[in-house]
């Protein structure tokens, strides 16, 4: 079919906790998504230019490059949904300023995960 496993929609997660990451991932594959995964900001602009996703779910807050810096780089070349994530609520407003298109409250269940990522794709 075509180069991206058979049409799944691929979802790149950019979460510096292990933890979290493992989670979404479990439950996006679950639900029939392809999934790549960065670590960093750094790994996660570059994910974007090789893999070419079809929507980002971005946590804000990393060391280095933040979440919000990485919003910012992608929307100078894209459009592609970003999704962010963060446990701090006040990051939203500015999150959506930026060009998010959704804001995600950690903690979530990954039934709200799925229906957030299906409303976006």
């Amino acid at each position: 079919m075509n180069e991206k496993n058979e049409g799944k929609k691929c979802i790149l997660v950019v979460d510096d906790e292990s933890a979290i990451q493992r989670f979404i991932c479990i439950s996006l594959r679950a639900s029939g998504y392809e999934v790549i995964t960065a670590n960093n900001g750094n790994e996660a602009l570059e994910m974007v230019d090789v893999k070419k996703p079809d929507l980002v779910l971005l946590d804000v807050f990393m060391p280095g490059m933040d979440g919000l810096e990485v919003l910012k780089r992608i929307r100078t070349s894209s459009s592609m949904p970003v999704l962010i994530t963060s446990a701090r609520n006040f990051i939203a407003e500015k999150a959506m300023g930026l060009g998010a298109n959704d804001f995600i409250s950690k903690p979530f269940t990954p039934d709200f995960l799925i229906k957030k990522i299906q409303t976006l794709l």
